[in-house]
């Protein structure tokens, strides 16, 4: 059994439309929701042993702070930079075998999409939420739809969904 954590990066800042897609940082409200996110998984008890990001700097910027927290390094994943929910759920195949929980970071609709695939489960995904799903493989790479069970979905909000 493997513990997979969907993230969906901070809140982003629109307010430079000169800045293409990928560079957009965070916001404020961002800024300060991450950490927030990245303690309350700690907090909870959830330790990772493997963070992948996008690119995007508000994805990476939002692993950033969860990799601070936990004391793990972030892997970036250009593939999941406006991923399909099919190549999330690549990308979580790839995962390395001793990493028995690891987190994903990328951005709507495919974050919300690969948890729907994964788990069955359709869930409201706003910025910054974080969706820990149960998976049962005993290897990454055996990941395929359906084997996946939502545990419950974080916001920042402080809703979560069972």
């Amino acid at each position: 059994m493997k513990t997979l954590l969907l993230a969906r990066h901070a809140k982003s800042d629109w307010g430079d439309a000169s800045l293409a897609d990928h560079d957009r940082p965070l916001n404020d409200r961002g800024r300060r929701d991450a950490p927030l996110m990245a303690r309350r998984l700690l907090d909870e008890g959830i330790h990772l042993a493997r963070i992948v990001s996008s690119t995007a700097v508000r994805a990476r910027t939002t692993a950033a702070e969860y990799a601070a927290a936990q004391g793990v390094e972030v892997v970036q994943e250009p593939l999941l930079y406006a991923a399909s929910a099919r190549s999330i759920l690549a990308a979580a195949s790839r995962l390395p075998d001793e990493a028995e929980v690891a987190m994903l970071v990328g951005h709507n609709p495919g974050m919300q999409d690969a948890v729907a695939e994964l788990t069955g489960a359709f869930v409201e995904f706003p910025t910054c939420a974080v969706a820990e799903c149960l998976v049962d493989v005993d290897s990454w790479a055996e990941l395929i739809e359906g084997s996946g069970r939502l545990v419950q979905l974080r916001t920042p909000a402080g809703r979560s969904a069972r």
